[in-house]
């Protein structure tokens, strides 16, 4: 089945300041800052949700197609999915714009100045649902605005199921536009603090937000996760990491386990503990796309965490 991911599509340049930032910043000066600090470590990742997704659920044998936008400086970007075998029918260059990017400067007690530009994030409701042929399952993850909103009145339109992850970007919609995109939504996916943040926006509790959509999805980082489906509770444990080392597009593989499960027509507790494990192989790796994924490994750290066969 051919699985549609609908999200960003970014470079992230992470820089490490081996300092603490506290001692550069007069707190009683912050009106007239003017600081800079020079940077030992500097690496470029490939990223954005969308890029993420794809990258771990084509490793265990999924149907992946990528729609996203691009600058003009992303043909490295297009090359890179071409070279791993992922389809890009859904990739679109944006004229005149730069590709999604973050710059981010951490210290050494970790914490992050961030500056984001969205570029040709901002152009995604160019693309469209219909644009891609013979797609049975989509997920909407973080995006531009319009077009979050554009593709799942398409996929709803179409009667393809989708996964709702509204991400970073449930800050950009209001109640009544939060309402629309979930009751469009076949499943929905968030973490913990997005679950609160949710039923605070929408006034609707978690047993709420269950009821109107086939499958809740809560993930609550080193607790594990919790689905919500069908009227029943399935408590996911978490699989234990070789490693921590970086956090950074966790939930993208997870959601990619959640995907492959769905396509498959498993049952939750399988597909979750798929999701869980996926977790688990990223954050013991830096970035998004660095850590090695085939459905070999993926089988044998399923079978260590939870003592089943999985494939």
């Amino acid at each position: 089945m051919r699985t549609l991911i609908c999200g960003s599509l970014a470079f992230d340049t992470i820089m490490v300041f081996p300092d603490r930032f506290g001692r550069h910043i007069l707190p009683d000066q912050t009106h007239v800052l003017s600081v800079s600090f020079q940077i030992s470590d500097m690496r470029r990742e490939w990223g954005g949700c969308a890029g993420n997704i794809a990258y771990n659920l084509h490793g265990i044998g999924g149907d992946a197609v990528v729609m996203g936008t691009l600058g003009t400086d992303g043909d490295a970007y297009r090359a890179r999915l071409a070279g791993l075998g992922i389809a890009s029918d859904g990739v679109r260059v944006i004229e005149d714009t730069y590709t999604a990017q973050a710059f981010i400067i951490t210290d050494l007690d970790d914490n992050q100045i961030t500056a984001f530009h969205p570029g040709a994030m901002n152009h995604s409701h160019r693309n469209a649902v219909t644009d891609v042929a013979n797609v049975g399952l989509g997920i909407i993850a973080p995006d531009g605005k319009e077009g979050m909103q554009a593709h799942a009145a398409q996929f709803a339109a179409q009667d393809i199921p989708f996964l709702l992850d509204p991400g970073q970007g449930l800050p950009l919609f209001s109640r009544d536009e939060l309402a629309t995109l979930i009751d469009a939504a076949t499943y929905l996916a968030v973490n913990d603090y997005e679950a609160k943040l949710l039923s605070e926006r929408t006034g609707w509790s978690v047993g709420d937000l269950a009821e109107r959509v086939d499958a809740l999805v809560v993930t609550l980082g080193g607790e594990g996760s919790v689905i919500h489906a069908n009227g029943a509770t399935h408590a996911i444990p978490v699989a234990r990491a070789s490693a921590v080392v970086d956090p950074t597009g966790c939930g993208d593989a997870y959601r990619a386990g959640l995907l492959y499960g769905i396509a498959a027509g498993w049952d939750w507790q399988r597909t979750g503990q798929l999701a869980s494990v996926l977790g688990a192989m990223k954050i013991a790796s830096r970035g998004g796309q660095n850590h090695v994924v085939d459905r070999e490994t993926v089988a044998a750290r399923y079978r260590d965490a939870f003592g089943e066969r999985l494939w």
